[in-house]
């Protein structure tokens, strides 16, 4: 079977849970957005599938294969994380170099074009870099590995809006012209809401929602009016969040029927929800 499976992995630092028994899988060229708050396991979670942390219980299998310390596995992941995992002295030429004898598929001419686009100079060494630009650094690699999974935490982290948009139309051109699986953990929702094809969303350790986006964004909803009004027409449905201003009231509902809301009345201001504001409400239950 293709893809990666999470079966029952749980994970604790000292008194935090930081994952409570999750299991979900990504699936195989598809790209997937990997939402939570600080501290709700998004970097547990990738950290353990890229065998730099073990699980306390559970296992990670990919392919069908158990990922824990097994090499052949892991030359087909890779994770762009926070930390630059490469000496500080080292030039970046030489780390693309070095790149290509971990991973047989690295394409050097690829990365250095992609080095040219975003204004890279491959002479620097690692440490000299800005903020922005070790996250430049970091994406080249990462684009450049040419793995059937990639995962990337936090990968537009000081970059300015041009080479953010520059990312995302890179990242999407690779993968049109050949599918691989991809899961984007990122603060930036509204960023990756065009992107993405599948949403799962991490509270508190656990899974509290895993589905297509197409799906999730149907069926949400915000109702504002009187608060009575609201709270008849809200009634059976699935609210994630409401907020009250006086004697009017918003409510917040996901899973819900378009045709009902065409009939609402007129006293009833209905809208759909976008992903951000899902999340945030999502959270925040």
């Amino acid at each position: 079977m293709r893809g990666i499976e999470i079966k029952e992995v749980s994970k604790g630092y000292k008194d935090t849970k930081a994952l409570d028994h999750v299991s979900v899988q990504f699936e195989d060229g598809k790209i997937y957005a990997l939402l939570g708050r600080n501290g709700a396991g998004k970097s547990t979670m990738l950290n353990i599938i890229s065998n730099r942390i073990f699980p306390d219980q559970g296992e990670v299998l990919v392919d069908g294969k158990p990922a824990r310390e097994n090499d052949q596995v892991q030359q087909n992941m890779y994770l762009m994380s926070e930390q630059t995992l490469y000496p500080a002295g080292m030039k970046i030429q030489q780390a693309f170099q070095w790149s290509k004898e971990f991973y047989p598929k690295f394409d050097m001419e690829y990365a250095m074009e992609l080095a040219r686009m975003f204004g890279l100079n491959t002479k620097k060494k690692v440490r000299t870099l800005s903020t922005g630009y070790k996250s430049i650094f970091k994406l080249v690699l990462a684009l450049s590995v040419n793995v059937p999974y990639l995962f990337l935490d936090e990968p537009v982290l000081g970059l300015d809006a041009n080479h953010r948009e520059m990312f995302y139309r890179i990242l999407l051109e690779k993968y049109i012209e050949e599918p691989f699986t991809i899961v984007i953990s990122t603060h930036l929702i509204e960023e990756v809401a065009s992107v993405i094809e599948h949403v799962v969303i991490l509270k508190d350790g656990k899974i509290v929602k895993n589905c297509a986006t197409e799906e999730l964004l149907a069926g949400g909803y915000r109702i504002s009016g009187k608060k009575e009004m609201v709270d008849i027409w809200s009634q059976g449905e699935d609210v994630i969040g409401t907020e009250m201003l006086g004697t009017m009231k918003t409510a917040y509902v996901i899973g819900s029927s378009k045709e009902k809301w065409k009939k609402a009345p007129e006293e009833l201001e209905v809208a759909k929800l976008d992903l951000q504001k899902m999340f945030i409400q999502m959270t925040n239950r």
